[in-house]
């Protein structure tokens, strides 16, 4: 990830949560960052956009224009493997509405979470997550998102999570083999989700590895930090993000979206984040 950071360092858009469009913007703005990745939640509304109709697209994308941000990609996440069928068929026909209409946004990555047979926490591993019937229901969900994604000229983006059955960068490129280089889909690495605290001391071998594996597939990527408690802001943490930018540096550039941060941390982020790719690995 050369080249200049700023212009490409974006923020979860819930992080500031507000009543409008135009005051998360603001929000945003405020902080320093020059994207958001969007997600309806930020103004109240369900991630899924139901009911949300088109209008307010527009008045999102207006707002960001106004303050000159730029929004990459957009939040279509719920459990695309939920043991309910009806509720994935549900959530699907939902997703697929805000698939076709990301590109109101100016957005042209839609990321997905890739589920758990948790029937409580999309985010929370559960055993039937390994089993063949999980990886199936996994296939025949992505059908419907994948064509309208095609339709839209936008990519899916997953994101490995250890709690979800892509839990790791190897079952992300089994995917990506799946369903070949011509499927609108790729890959959103967080290198956090690939560390535990007890794996952070080989950041360089695991994230180098992921970038082996997925390099020319990433559409974006995300910044936290791993802690005993999971995960944190980035630079309050265990990991060496000179060295995360070191290995990122390998692929070509993508948006980098901070995750987990408080709304008044998230300046400080931005401005470690920046330090550390100017500086380079120590």
């Amino acid at each position: 990830m050369s080249g200049d950071l700023a212009s490409r360092l974006g923020i979860f858009a819930r992080t500031f949560v507000r009543a409008t469009p135009t005051e998360v913007a603001a929000a945003v703005a405020g902080a320093g960052y020059a994207l958001a990745h969007w997600n309806f939640a930020a103004i109240g509304l369900p991630t899924l956009a139901e009911g949300v109709d088109s209008d307010c697209f527009a008045r999102v994308r207006d707002a960001f224009d106004e303050v000159g941000l730029a929004i990459p990609s957009v939040s279509a996440t719920y459990n695309v493997i939920h043991p309910d069928a009806a509720l994935r068929a549900h959530q699907t026909s939902h997703a697929v509405r805000l698939i076709g209409l990301a590109p109101e946004l100016g957005a042209d990555v839609v990321t997905l979470c890739t589920g758990t047979r948790d029937p409580e926490n999309m985010w929370r591993a559960h055993p039937g997550n390994t089993a063949p019937d999980a990886w199936a229901d996994l296939r025949r969900t992505l059908e419907p998102l994948l064509e309208a994604a095609s339709a839209a000229g936008v990519s899916l983006g997953v994101e490995p999570e250890p709690g979800n059955l892509v839990r790791d960068a190897p079952t992300a490129a089994r995917l990506l083999t799946e369903l070949g280089t011509d499927a609108p889909i790729g890959i959103v690495l967080d290198p956090a989700n690939l560390l535990t605290p007890a794996t952070v001391a080989r950041q360089d071998e695991i994230i180098g590895e992921a970038i082996d594996l997925l390099g020319d597939r990433i559409v974006g990527a995300q910044a936290k930090d791993v802690v005993v408690s999971g995960y944190a802001a980035a630079g309050t943490g265990m990991m060496d993000y000179p060295a995360v930018f070191a290995q990122l540096a390998r692929i070509a550039p993508v948006p980098l979206i901070v995750q987990d941060a408080a709304e008044a941390d998230a300046a400080r982020v931005r401005a470690d984040l920046v330090r550390w790719h100017a500086a380079g690995p120590v």
